[in-house]
């Protein structure tokens, strides 16, 4: 396996691009949930709708689920009966390979290669979510070399897989939100040499929130993800968890459409970020110049929060960011994986689940015609209780 460093290559310069989440799949990786700082009750609960949402993937797509070597032979006898799961021995530091995984591009012509970027746990030392990060920074490494693909590292971007969402036609969603932020790639220090001091000294690359790092992220996301046009949307829902992904608040459908979330209740912990994103997305025109049609998806029904005793369940560690019971948790139906003509969505015991699915079905057979797509609802607030949801949790590897 190469490595195609930026003085090297990119992918855009070699034909390659990001394929839709709609666009074929070979498999989707995973990682088993094991931090007992992130996860209540040793992680039991949350294992156990990992597995479900595993086996509802598998239904449709070979899942890779990749276990530490600890909790390796539970893993494997968890999913002993499921042949579509393939349990993996690979050392992480938590479960999110939405964010953690290679990016993967093609270029049409049965080529396949993976983008491997920088990961700093959500923020580094400026807003991060945990310390150390090391093994998730290595995770698309290995995963290049498991799917035998080239590896294309730049020089320092910070980026994770769940705040960009793309059509395969040249367009990219992103959200200021998340990659202008402090702690993503604004936070990338350069070296000024002084010839008068032994030591180098550092200074910030970019200012954060600047045109100037935006017009930086977006010729760079440009080269990376072979696009032709990114479309920036304001604010995510996830200002203290991810700075604001964008797989918590649109997505792509198919080329030319999106959905994205909605509440009608001026009192929602989200409602503004709702109609700001809707508005930004409605306006917006895609790389083939098309005005995007934006469907709505609801928001549940009422805000989810973590119990006290659910959070007092959570091991308290320096190095990782507590839980808390009054902030209310990123439960968004929009944080669905789509795989091979299956559509795996967040379920949460809230009176809006059932509306959810029917909603998706309905948007799914009017773009792409009826029966094309499934929906299968999976239930996932011990997920969001970690942080994120089922798109956090997985990563797709598209056919070449």
């Amino acid at each position: 396996m190469r490595t195609i460093y930026e003085s090297d290559s990119t992918p855009k310069a070699d034909g390659y691009f990001m394929p839709a989440e709609f666009a074929p799949q070979k498999r989707i990786w995973m990682g088993w949930p094991h931090r007992t700082d992130t996860w209540q009750m040793g992680a039991k609960p949350a294992q156990r709708q990992y597995a479900d949402i595993a086996r509802a993937i598998a239904e449709f797509t070979p899942v890779y689920m990749c276990a530490n070597q600890v909790d390796y032979a539970n893993c494997k006898a968890v999913f002993e009966d499921d042949p579509g799961v393939h349990v993996i021995e690979m050392t992480t530091d938590d479960a999110w390979f939405r964010d953690t995984g290679a990016t993967y591009v093609i270029d049409g012509k049965g080529g396949k290669r993976a983008n491997h970027w920088h990961f700093n746990a959500y923020g580094g030392f400026v807003d991060g979510l945990y310390f150390p990060w090391d093994k998730d920074e290595q995770i698309a490494l290995k995963m290049a070399e498991i799917s035998e693909c080239d590896r294309y590292r730049p020089d320092d971007m910070i980026l994770e897989g769940g705040s960009i969402t793309v059509d395969g036609e040249g367009t990219l969603v992103v959200t200021d939100q998340c990659l202008l932020s402090p702690g993503r790639t604004a936070s990338a220090v350069h070296v000024e040499e002084d010839e008068d001091d032994i030591w180098p000294t550092y200074a910030l690359k970019f200012q954060p929130w600047s045109e100037e790092l935006r017009g930086y992220m977006t010729e760079h996301l440009k080269d990376y993800l072979g696009v032709e046009k990114v479309i920036w949307v304001k604010e995510g829902i996830d200002p203290s968890e991810t700075n604001g992904h964008i797989d918590d608040v649109a997505t792509f459908v198919a080329p030319g459409v999106m959905a994205c979330i909605w509440t009608d209740d001026p009192e929602y912990p989200f409602y503004r970020q709702c109609h700001e994103a809707y508005e930004t997305l409605s306006n917006a025109t895609d790389a083939k110049g098309r005005k995007l049609k934006v469907y709505k998806l609801p928001m549940p029904a009422k805000p989810l929060y973590m119990t006290q005793e659910a959070c007092d369940s959570i091991d308290i560690d320096e190095n990782a960011e507590p839980r808390v019971p009054d902030e209310p948790l990123i439960a968004s139906y929009m944080n669905y994986l789509v795989t091979n003509h299956g559509v795996i969505t967040p379920q949460y015991g809230d009176e809006n689940d059932a509306l959810a699915v029917e909603t998706l079905q309905k948007i799914y057979d009017e773009t792409w015609g009826e029966g094309v797509y499934k929906v299968v609802g999976v239930q996932s607030e011990q997920v969001v209780y970690g942080g994120g949801n089922i798109h956090c949790i997985t990563q797709q590897e598209p056919e070449a």
